[in-house]
Parts: structure tokens; sequence; C-alpha cells
């Protein structure tokens, strides 16, 4: 894995930014994984001023996100569906045909998650998946667990990411207790991987990179990745 310091927010989105213009040029119709939550934003918001300036054309673009709370419609404040639109989607020209999330108001979570590797299946798995990470060394909503986790499953979120969650609603009680989220399996098998993460996450990203790869905490499979880059905010 490359580790990379920068010193503020504006800097993390300009060197993701560039990395994933980059690809976009040079692949017009690429695949892209897409996270949701504080760590990226500043990515989106790098993003969005290059497509303003006529730098970048997500026209063809494809993007599947890792992740969506159980129980929430596409509708909610609090779904990733609506983070997409608001941070991203609506501020760029994506296709909405070529945006993908799990839909996480499905009646039968388990046969969404089939439906959802089928779609990786289909678009022939992601070109560039761009990651955040959680205290815990969460990836998409990949717990700690005893095992790696293969492809798109329901799971169960620990009691630190639902408090760390909570935040974002108004009503502590409400805050989802499932998640539909991608696998690592396919995170894995993602061509190029960026990881993105503020000073805060300092500590479990050091333990993600140097220490030992274990399902404990999920990150650490990105060092046995080919192309792993990691962005961290230390000033």
């Amino acid at each position: 894995m490359k580790l990379i310091k920068v010193k503020n927010k504006k800097e993390l989105g300009e060197r993701a930014g560039a990395i994933v213009a980059e690809a976009v040029k040079a692949m017009p119709y690429i695949v892209l994984g897409l996270p949701t939550g504080s760590s990226p934003m500043p990515v989106y918001e790098d993003l969005i001023l290059r497509y303003q300036k006529g730098d970048i054309d997500f026209s063809r673009v494809s993007t599947i996100n890792l992740d969506e709370y159980i129980g929430l419609p596409a509708t909610h404040t609090q779904s990733y569906h609506y983070y997409m639109d608001e941070t991203f989607f609506s501020h760029v020209n994506t296709d909405p045909a070529r945006t993908h999330l799990p839909d996480g108001a499905a009646e039968d979570p388990e046969a969404e998650c089939k439906k959802y590797d089928e779609l990786i299946d289909k678009l022939g798995g992601v070109d560039l998946q761009l990651l955040g990470i959680g205290y815990n060394g969460h990836i998409g909503f990949n717990e700690p667990s005893d095992s790696f986790s293969k492809r798109t499953s329901v799971v169960r979120l620990t009691e630190d990411t639902v408090k760390a969650n909570s935040r974002f609603f108004d009503d502590a009680a409400g805050v989802p207790e499932y998640a539909i989220s991608m696998g690592i399996r396919d995170i894995m098998l993602a061509r190029k991987i960026i990881l993105v993460a503020g000073e805060e996450k300092k500590d479990i990203v050091d333990i993600a990179v140097n220490g030992d790869i274990t399902p404990r905490v999920p990150a650490s499979a990105l060092q046995l990745h080919r192309d792993a880059t990691v962005i961290l905010i230390q000033g």
C-alpha cells in the first residue's frame, strides 16, 4: 500500500480528485466504486470543481456505491441515495441510469444482495474504488469479524458504528442497525483503490497499513492489493 500524507482536506481532495480525473479521462466508460461519509466529501468537492471547469465528463461513467442502510427509502435524508444526490450526483453530469446503490427499502434484503452482485458482475467489476475507513477499520460496512466477507451481504452494524453514525440523525434511536454492503472480495477485485482518511483516523490507518492482515481490521486486507493508495491528513 502506498501512503500519501497531506496537510488538510483541500489537499486530500485535490490529490484524490486528480487520480480519479486522470482515470476517467483515460477510460470514459470507467466503473467507479463510491463511498459515503465525511472522509470522501473533499474528493467530491474537488471533482465538482473539475466538472464545472470543463475538465472532466461523467456522462459515460458508471458508479457502484458500497452500501446503504436497511429500512431507509432513497428519499430519506439520511439514506446514502440522498447523500450521493446531494453531495455529488446533482452537481455533475452523471447519467442516473448509470448510478447504482443497494435498495435499503427492498422487501427482501438478501435477494437485493444477490441482485447487487449480479449488477457488479454485469458491469465487469470496479475499475477504481474510492474508500473511507471506520474507526474500527471497516471499509464499506464490512465490520470486524472472524472472516473476510466475500460478496454483498446484510451486515449488522457494531455498537460503535451505530454510535458514530448517530450524529447524523435527529433521533439516535432511529439509527439503522443493519445495512447492505459490498463485500471485501469485490472491493479487492477493484483494479485500483484509493482510501482517504482524516487526521482523526490516523491510528486505525496505521494499524491497517502496518499491522497484521486480519478480518478484525477489515481495511488491513488492502495490504494485499496490487494498486492501493492511502491518502491521510496528518498536519
